[in-house]
C-alpha cells in the first residue's frame, strides 16, 4: 500500500506540474476590447543621418545628424581630416552634391570638425523641400572650396 500511495502522490505531482508549465506558458488572456484593436507600431524617431563626403581633395568627410525635438531640427555636424583650428563656413543648400545652389539654411561654422545649429523648421519641412545638401566650405577666406558635401534624403 505504501508504494502505491507514492506512485499516486508523485503521479499527481508530476500533472500539477504539467498543467502549470503550460498556464505559464500561454500569453495572458486579454480583454475583448483589446485583443480585437490592431496593432500599432511605435513612431519612427524624427531622425536623419547624412554621409559627408569629402570634396576637392580634401579628405574631409563625416556624418551630419539632423534630430527633430518639438519642431526644430537640431543640425550635429561630426568631420574628420578637417584643418585644426580653421573656421569652416557651412550651410543647408538647394540642390545636390557637389553642384549645390544657394543657401537655403545658414549652419554654425565648423570648428575643429564640430558643429551644431538649431534651425527653426522641422524635419517634415526640411523633406518637403528637397532636393537639398549639406556643404562645408574650406574658409571664410577660401568659400568657393568646398570640403564635404553631403544630400539630405528621404
Amino acid at each position: 500500500m505504501g508504494n502505491r500511495n507514492t506512485v499516486i502522490i508523485v503521479g499527481g505531482a508530476f500533472i500539477i506540474l504539467v498543467i502549470g508549465f503550460f498556464l505559464l506558458s500561454k500569453p495572458a488572456m486579454q480583454p475583448q476590447t483589446m485583443r480585437s484593436q490592431p496593432m500599432v507600431k511605435p513612431a519612427v524617431p524624427n531622425e536623419m543621418y547624412v554621409l559627408l563626403s569629402a570634396q576637392n581633395n580634401s579628405n574631409e568627410s563625416g556624418v551630419a545628424n539632423l534630430k527633430e525635438t518639438y519642431g526644430r531640427v537640431t543640425v550635429t555636424l561630426n568631420l574628420s581630416g578637417s584643418t585644426p583650428n580653421v573656421i569652416q563656413p557651412a550651410h543647408i543648400h538647394m540642390g545636390v552634391c557637389p553642384g549645390v545652389g544657394a543657401v537655403k539654411y545658414p549652419l554654425n561654422s565648423v570648428l575643429n570638425g564640430k558643429s551644431v545649429t538649431v534651425l527653426d523648421v522641422s524635419l517634415m519641412q526640411l523633406k518637403q523641400q528637397l532636393p537639398l545638401a549639406i556643404n562645408v566650405h574650406k574658409s571664410a577666406a577660401d568659400i568657393t572650396n568646398y570640403t564635404s558635401c553631403g544630400p539630405l534624403s528621404t
